[in-house]
C-alpha cells in the first residue's frame, strides 16, 4: 500500500493511494462508507503502531469501498496539502557516508562501522511544502536518501531477520547546512534546522518495495539531475543497518532511519563549482517505487 499524510488545519490524517485517487480514510469513516469500522486506523501513526492487524484492517476496508470515482472522500493528489508521510517518529536516526562513491567524492575514508547521528521532529515537513533557507547558512546542500520505517520493536536483531521489522520505506531530502555541519566534529547543528527533513510523498509498505538495496535514486535541482545512483552502492545495506542500530538501542514502530546519500552533492564538487541552494530553487528527490518528493526554497522572513 501507499500511505500519505493529509494535512488538515495543523493535524495529519491518513490517506491511501488507489487507482481512483486518494482515499481520505477519516472522511470515509465519517461518511459511513463501507459500514461501521471502528477498528480501521485513521492516521499513519495508528497504522504503523497497530502492526499487522491494523494494516490488514486498513487493506480490507479500502477493498470494501468499491470505488467508482466521485466519492466525497476521494481526493486527487493535486488537491492535497501534504504532511510528512511519517508524522511522529520516536527517533530519527541517520547514517553518514553510506554510499561508496559519495565517500570517495568527499575524500572521506570508507567507514568501518555505520556512522550514526540524529535529527529531531522539527525537521519534518511534507511534499510541496516551501522550506525557508536559514539565515545562519550560506552552504545549504541537498541529499537524496532512502528512509527505513520501523514497524516492529527491534532489539538485538540478527541481520537475517532485520527486514521483517520494517514497515516500509519512503524518500527524504536530508538537507545539510555544510558550513554549520563542518563547524565542529559533531554534525548535528548543520542537520537539524527547521524543515530539514521533507519526507514523502508516499510511505510504501515493504511488500510493495521488495529489495530496498536495488532501487534507483536521484535528485534534481531546478530540473537538472544532480544525483543518479542506485541503493546497491550502499556500504552498509538496509538489513545491516537495522541490525546494527538494534544492538545499541531499541527500535520501536514509527522510528525512521535515513540511510545515506549517493554521490553528486554540492559538497563533492571542486570549490570553484560549488553553488549551494538559494531561495527560488526547487529540489526533487525521486526513488524507484517511492515517488517524487518536491520542495521549493524560499527566503527566511522571520
Amino acid at each position: 500500500m501507499k500511505l500519505i499524510s493529509i494535512s488538515k488545519q495543523g493535524r495529519n490524517a491518513l490517506g491511501v493511494v488507489t487507482e481512483r485517487g486518494v482515499v481520505d480514510v477519516e472522511a470515509a469513516l465519517q461518511a459511513g462508507a463501507g459500514g461501521h469500522n471502528a477498528e480501521v486506523p485513521s492516521t499513519v501513526t495508528a497504522v504503523i503502531e497497530g502492526g499487522d492487524a491494523a494494516l490488514a484492517s486498513l487493506r480490507g476496508y479500502i477493498g470494501s469501498l468499491q470505488l467508482a470515482g466521485g466519492e466525497s472522500f476521494l481526493r486527487q493528489e493535486s488537491e492535497i496539502e501534504w504532511g510528512p508521510c511519517v508524522t511522529h517518529p520516536n527517533k530519527i536516526i541517520c547514517i553518514g557516508l553510506n554510499y561508496r562513491k559519495h565517500a570517495e567524492e568527499t575524500n572521506a575514508p570508507i567507514p568501518a562501522y555505520p556512522i550514526l547521528f540524529n535529527k529531531f521532529n522539527n525537521t519534518l515537513t511534507g511534499h510541496l511544502k516551501d522550506i525557508a533557507v536559514p539565515k545562519v547558512t550560506e552552504k545549504l546542500d541537498y541529499e537524496a536518501e532512502l528512509v527505513i520505517v520501523i514497524g516492529k520493536k527491534a532489539k538485538y536483531v540478527a541481520k537475517e531477520d532485520a527486514l521483517s521489522h520494517v514497515f516500509g520505506y519512503c524518500a527524504v531530502n536530508d538537507l545539510s547546512a555544510r558550513d554549520l555541519q563542518l563547524r565542529t566534529q559533531q554534525w548535528l547543528l548543520g542537520k537539524s534546522c527547521d524543515d530539514f527533513s521533507p519526507l514523502g510523498p508516499y510511505l510504501v509498505t515493504a511488500d510493495e518495495v521488495g529489495n530496498p538495496n536495488d532501487l534507483w535514486i536521484k535528485s534534481t535541482v531546478n530540473g537538472e539531475v544532480r544525483q543518479s545512483s542506485n541503493t546497491s552502492d550502499m556500504i552498509f545495506r538496509c538489513d545491516e543497518i537495522v541490525s546494527y542500530v538494534s544492538q545499541h538501542m531499541t527500535l520501536v514502530p514509527g522510528d525512521i532511519i535515513l540511510t545515506g546519500t549517493p554521490e553528486g552533492v554540492v559538497l563533492g564538487l571542486p570549490p570553484e563549482q560549488q553553488v549551494y541552494l538559494k531561495p527560488g530553487d526547487e529540489v526533487t528527490i525521486e526513488i524507484e517505487k517511492l515517488g517524487a518528493l518536491t520542495n521549493r526554497f524560499v527566503a527566511d522572513v522571520q
